[in-house]
């Protein structure tokens, strides 16, 4: 199966939106390993808690004990070079480098924030995508 890249650019709050498409995973019974600094993942952590008192979204920081992980859909990793075997196959990135290799990855979802070192970042992981992958992301602008 190809790997799908998908970018969504011009994004006013990263973290929101990621709430939002990860609260629609889980509606979907996706699983996805979500990769940040861990600044950003503990903002993430925090916001997925809060972002809307009507819905739970089901996550851990990883590393957790194997059996939680099993049963848990999103998973927040500074570390995704360190992942075991049966990790989400979907990844969120919301850092500024792209993930390195497409090793077990069926689709990433770049979120790219709206100010000038976001763009210049985000236009770095599409060539990256590109031209290390051989894969032609798909655009949606926020």
């Amino acid at each position: 199966m190809a790997v799908t890249v998908d970018f969504h650019t011009g994004v006013a709050d990263p973290v929101a939106f990621a709430c939002r498409l990860l609260r629609k995973a889980c509606r979907q019974d996706a699983r996805v390993l979500v990769t940040a600094p861990p600044a950003t993942l503990a903002a993430l952590d925090t916001a997925l808690w809060t972002f809307d008192a009507q819905d739970f979204v089901p996550h851990l920081r990883w590393p957790a004990p194997a059996t939680m992980a099993a049963r848990t859909p999103i998973w927040l990793c500074a570390q995704p070079d360190v992942l075991p075997e049966g990790a989400p196959r979907v990844r969120v990135n919301l850092g500024a480098e792209a993930l390195p290799d497409a090793g077990d990855v069926d689709r990433v979802i770049e979120i790219v924030g709206n100010g000038p070192d976001d763009r210049m970042a985000g236009r770095a992981r599409w060539r990256h995508y590109e031209q290390a992958w051989g894969v032609k992301p798909t655009h949606y602008a926020a």
